[in-house]
């Protein structure tokens, strides 16, 4: 039978190689981790020049299309079908994103039309989309005038007299043009007419609130 002493020294040994064990164990478990997090590192480095190159992906992407597209416009302007090819399919965008309208009961391109009560007057419209409540008149130029502006505004006056059956309706007027100057959106603001010109890579409202607030007041 061992001694006390033989058992005491077997269980220091034991003991001795348990830790030895853990410590090596422990030491391995370490370099694991260490590999680990460097290999974490370089992924998120690699994730980081993936974003990067996304991002300027995205930025030519977005200068390649507004490019398309400003290129596209002057096209269609010196075509003089710059209503139907270049105007009229962001109406119906505009429509739907700021006066929550689609499925037009009609849309018209290019709308002539006498006076109900005077036939002898007859006049272009260049864009009209009928909606439920509301009717967008669009007029469209391919240089922005003072006079044409005005001129806008005369005709406002007097849509009724060539659509009567639209009196239960809103009337919504915008002004569109390839690019408008501040002072053109000013002036169309004063007015009550909203202002539609390129913006970034599309056709869009340059002063929805300010006529929004206008027309409410």
């Amino acid at each position: 039978m061992p001694s006390v002493k033989d058992r005491v020294d077997n269980l220091e040994k034991v003991l001795e190689e348990y830790i030895r064990n853990v410590g090596n164990s422990q030491m391995q478990t370490e370099k694991e981790l260490r590999e680990f997090k460097d290999e974490m590192g370089e992924f998120k480095d690699e994730m980081s020049d993936f974003k990067d190159e996304m991002r300027a992906f995205k930025e030519e992407m977005r200068e390649d299309r507004k490019k398309a597209f400003k290129q596209w416009g002057e096209i269609t302007n010196k075509m003089g079908t710059l209503a139907e090819d270049f105007v009229a399919p962001c109406v119906r965008e505009i429509a739907q994103k700021y006066f929550g309208c689609s499925d037009e009961e009609d849309f018209m391109v290019r709308r002539y039309k006498r006076k109900v009560k005077a036939k002898e007057k007859r006049r272009e419209f260049d864009i009209i989309a009928v909606y439920d409540t509301m009717v967008m008149l669009v007029e469209v130029k391919s240089t922005p005038r003072v006079q044409y502006i005005d001129e806008f505004v005369a005709v406002l006056k007097e849509i009724y007299e060539y659509f009567p059956e639209y009196k239960g309706k809103r009337l919504v007027p915008v002004f569109a043009a390839l690019y408008l100057p501040d002072e053109a959106i000013a002036y169309l603001t004063k007015n009550g007419i909203y202002a539609m010109a390129i913006k970034d890579d599309m056709m869009d409202l340059m002063n929805f609130d300010d006529v929004t607030t206008l027309r409410e007041n």
